[in-house]
This record gives structure tokens, C-alpha cells and sequence, in this order.
């Protein structure tokens, strides 16, 4: 009996071995060189068998997929997403509606309208005054005078530009 389970023993080793060398053998296969070269017209070409003049071995690294890092890159990409979605609703919210926009430029007009009237008296009237807190007129010197138009040259500028 002692040398029946020796038989065995060795018939097992036998297996193992041949096992082994069976998932080698077919790995190696799965892990064959990929080939690229160029053919006559000049056209580029990968295969597993090497064909034309000069196949050049690809190298070609693979490794295994990391699948946390692929959840936490999805993550990333969706709270990505969240925020510019978020950014554009913001700026649509800030952004002035069309009745806005129209109430903004009648004022703008009204307002021109006005700094050009008050043009218009800076340039017929003969002597510019102001009234002091009592009610009596201060007339202006050409200095001030002068400084009144350039403000209201600003403010045409400013409510009648574009």
C-alpha cells in the first residue's frame, strides 16, 4: 500500500505540474505580440503575425481596471456637471428679462433727454447762476462755468452713448 499512495502522490505532482504549465502555455498565448508595419501603397497595418517588410513589435502595456477610482472619477465628473448646471441657472437668474431691459432704456432716454435740455440751456443762456440757500441768484465765473459744461458733456455721454 505504501507504494500505491506513492503512485498517487507522483500521479498528482504529475498533474499539478502539467496544470501549471497548461495556464502558461495559454497565457502566453493570450499575451502574444501585436505587429505593425507598412505595406507597399504605404499604408500602416497591425496584426498578431508579423507580415511585410519590417514589422516592429507594439509595445502594448495593460493592467488591471481600478473600479474605485472609475466610480470616484464618475463622481467627480457628475458633481462637475451639478456645478456648471447650478452656474448657468445663476447667471440666467442674474441676467435682466426682456421688460427690464426696456424699463432700463426708457429711463436711459429720459434721462438723455433731460442732459440735453440742460445742454441746450448751457449753450443759449447769456450768464449761468445758481441759487444759494436763500433763494438769491450766484452767477458763475467761466471757470465754473466751464466745469458745468464738461459735466453735462459726461452725462450725454453717459445716457445717450451707446
Amino acid at each position: 500500500m505504501g507504494s500505491s499512495k506513492r503512485t498517487i502522490a507522483v500521479k498528482n505532482r504529475v498533474i499539478a505540474i502539467a496544470s501549471i504549465l497548461t495556464l502558461i502555455g495559454a497565457s502566453a498565448a493570450f499575451a502574444g505580440d501585436i505587429y505593425k508595419w507598412t505595406d507597399a501603397d504605404g499604408s500602416i497595418h497591425y496584426g498578431d503575425r508579423p507580415s511585410g517588410e519590417q514589422p516592429v513589435v507594439v509595445a502594448i502595456a495593460s493592467r488591471p481596471t481600478d473600479s474605485a477610482q472609475i466610480q470616484a472619477d464618475a463622481r467627480d465628473r457628475a458633481e462637475s456637471r451639478a456645478l456648471a448646471n447650478e452656474a448657468k441657472a445663476a447667471a440666467a437668474a442674474e441676467r435682466p428679462t426682456a421688460a427690464e431691459l426696456k424699463a432700463e432704456a426708457a429711463e436711459r432716454a429720459q434721462k438723455c433727454a433731460g442732459v440735453k435740455a440742460q445742454m441746450q440751456q448751457l449753450i443759449t443762456s447769456r450768464r449761468l447762476y445758481r441759487e444759494d440757500n436763500n433763494g438769491e441768484r450766484v452767477y458763475l465765473d467761466e471757470s465754473e462755468t466751464a466745469a458745468a459744461r464738461e459735466r453735462v458733456e459726461n452725462q450725454i455721454s453717459e445716457f445717450c452713448g451707446s
